[in-house]
């Protein structure tokens, strides 16, 4: 799996949600996610974060982000990246399933099309809300593919309901985050930390 995603670095960015290239796709993910970061600088994790496209694009939000992929090249792409955006975003060679980073560090974690892909999507997600502080927010992109891989957003929230009480689904219909249009299933899903209510 590793050989397979080094050698798909060279060409990730070319597909327009991969690579934000064009102005009106990074725009649409710009208006996407900025506004589930609960700070102007907030602590984001971006797991399975292949050439850092997202991940340099909240950094240039302010945010702090630390991102986390399997292939060494994805990781070399994103750290250049960030250094020519002129961004501070950090990025290391590690298994999202099992991310290196500190229990409740994290204000957020994110994960674009990474959970359908790994071998115990169950375990993963244990993993990943470990990382949340206790306000913190889940954040997935994920989407079922006309190739038939990929998970259906029914699932996907089940699978984060069990981990945690609260998964809001949005579906990703905008041609402008794809860069053309779509007719399979993508979607968002977001899992905030909502305050418990206080009991006399």
């Amino acid at each position: 799996m590793t050989t397979f995603w080094d050698e798909q670095a060279a060409t990730f960015d070319e597909e327009p949600d991969h690579g934000l290239r064009e102005a009106g796709v990074r725009a649409a993910w710009a208006q996407l996610l900025l506004p589930l970061m609960p700070s102007d600088s907030s602590e984001v994790v971006d797991l399975g974060c292949g050439t850092g496209s997202l991940s340099v694009l909240l950094a240039e939000a302010g945010h702090h982000v630390r991102g986390v992929d399997l292939a060494e090249r994805m990781v070399a792409a994103a750290t250049a990246k960030a250094s020519a955006a002129g961004v501070a975003a950090e990025f290391v060679q590690g298994d999202a399933a099992e991310p290196p980073y500190a229990p409740a560090s994290a204000d957020v974690v994110l994960a674009r099309h990474v959970l359908w892909a790994l071998p115990d999507p169950a375990a993963a997600l244990k993993a990943w809300v470990r990382l949340l502080k206790p306000t913190g927010s889940l954040v997935l992109v994920e989407g079922h593919w006309s190739t038939g891989s990929g998970l259906k957003a029914a699932e996907c929230e089940a699978l984060v309901r069990a981990v945690r009480s609260d998964a809001e689904v949005t579906q990703l219909r905008d041609p402008a985050l794809w860069g053309r249009e779509i007719s399979d299933e993508r979607y968002l899903l977001v899992s905030p930390k909502r305050p418990q209510p206080r009991h006399k």
